[in-house]
């Protein structure tokens, strides 16, 4: 079945998230792939807590305090690579299926946007670098609301936008609790349960769970 808009998560969906740690591995040193996961954790976590709290701000910034906390309990990692992890974030790898993906599901004619809790400038520093510019037809930010995912109102940004029922969206996330959050909007949901992950929120299934986008066409 195909629908109108294919929308995808940024961050973990198209863009691998360890990317930035994974480059700079040699200096990081043994902890990385832990240093790299509760950077992302924390990350995560400040921006639920933001929204409860109706304390919005931006995803940058987030990014910044999570690896500077990340530092803090990873002491055997040098604080001098801040600038250099940092830098990396703005050009994360997408993951290899992505582009291929995408320019085949252009070309049945959806409408292809990005959905995410990144900047706008984050956003499309990642989407150039990744040379997705020309397939992706609308990047729809957080920022536009000063609010975080999964208020309903993020996913309503492009049923409005694009005058669209939200049965008639296909929302693509790696993230489970995101995934939760579009279910119970009303969007059609495919997770990408990229690590195997076991399943949660029973109440808010996925119309489908897929390794990688690669079989979403």
């Amino acid at each position: 079945m195909s629908y109108a808009a294919y929308v995808f998560d940024a961050y973990g969906t198209l863009f691998d998230v360890h990317a930035a740690v994974r480059r700079h591995a040699g200096d990081v040193g043994p902890d990385y792939q832990r240093f790299s996961e509760m950077w992302r954790a924390k990350q995560l976590e400040y921006s639920w807590t933001r929204a409860l709290m109706g304390a919005y701000v931006d995803f940058w910034q987030l990014t910044e305090q999570a690896l500077d906390y990340t530092f803090r309990r990873t002491t055997s990692v040098d604080p001098a690579l801040r600038t250099r992890l940092l830098e990396a974030y703005w050009k994360l790898d997408c993951y290899p299926e992505v582009p291929t993906v995408l320019k085949s599901l252009k070309a049945h004619g959806a409408r292809i946007a990005i959905l995410s809790n990144g900047s706008p400038a984050m956003l499309k520093s990642a989407v150039t670098n990744a040379a997705l510019d020309t397939v992706i037809d609308d990047i729809f930010s957080v920022d536009a609301l000063k609010t975080y995912k999964t208020a309903p109102a993020v996913y309503d940004l492009v049923t409005t936008s694009y005058r669209l029922y939200p049965n008639a969206v296909s929302f693509q996330s790696s993230n489970r609790w995101d995934v939760a959050g579009a279910t119970r909007f009303g969007f059609r949901t495919v997770w990408i349960n990229r690590s195997d992950m076991p399943d949660e929120y029973s109440d808010l299934v996925p119309s489908l769970i897929l390794p990688s986008l690669e079989a979403l066409v």
